[in-house]
């Protein structure tokens, strides 16, 4: 009989996440995942296969939370209140690894290599890209929002938005907040 594995894989996952956001694919070696899980090679392996098959679980639970947020978010606010207040939110976590988007930088890294990963994480993108456009659609039903304008439209504006301020916010010397606000404020004119 095989032996449970004594672990907790899923913290195993946010761990490697972690890694992976801070230091991107190339730059996170087999060594560095097997000192950063505490696993030996062998165990590794039985674990997770290799490491491109650990990044596109870390991208998964990566590209889960942002929609769990964005979920909580819009059930407790409201559609525009959240879209409003998601900016803040996305570069307010001082636990992140990283302000930039893990999903972002996973293509701009991959996408060029052509590496498998970097179509992953486009689709994660585009998923994300329609749960905003689903809640800029809630906005509209609402009449917060001119039904006028396309919810696909803007979602892809506002996920272009959001990659922006991430990555000024990664640079810190950019009051990133001030940015954020203009975006919530932005969403009232439309």
């Amino acid at each position: 009989m095989p032996r449970k594995p004594n672990y907790d894989r899923t913290a195993l996952i946010a761990r490697a996440r972690d890694l992976f956001w801070r230091q991107g694919w190339a730059g996170t070696s087999l060594k560095d995942l097997e000192n950063e899980l505490k696993m030996k090679p062998g165990s590794f392996y039985a674990a997770f296969g290799s490491k491109d098959a650990l990044y596109e679980l870390a991208m998964d639970t990566y590209a889960a939370d942002g929609a769990a947020r964005l979920t909580t978010l819009v059930e407790a606010e409201g559609a525009l209140r959240a879209l409003q207040d998601y900016p803040k939110l996305v570069i307010s976590r001082d636990s992140a690894p990283a302000q930039a988007c893990m999903l972002a930088k996973t293509v701009l890294e991959l996408k060029p290599r052509d590496h498998p990963l970097a179509a992953r994480a486009t689709t994660h993108l585009k998923t994300m890209e329609g749960l905003f456009a689903d809640v800029f659609a809630q906005a509209q039903a609402k009449g917060e929002i001119s039904a006028e304008r396309d919810p696909t439209a803007l979602a892809r504006r506002y996920q272009s938005d959001l990659m922006g301020l991430r990555v000024s916010s990664e640079r810190g010397d950019i009051d990133a907040r001030l940015i954020a606000d203009e975006i919530a404020q932005s969403l009232s004119l439309l």
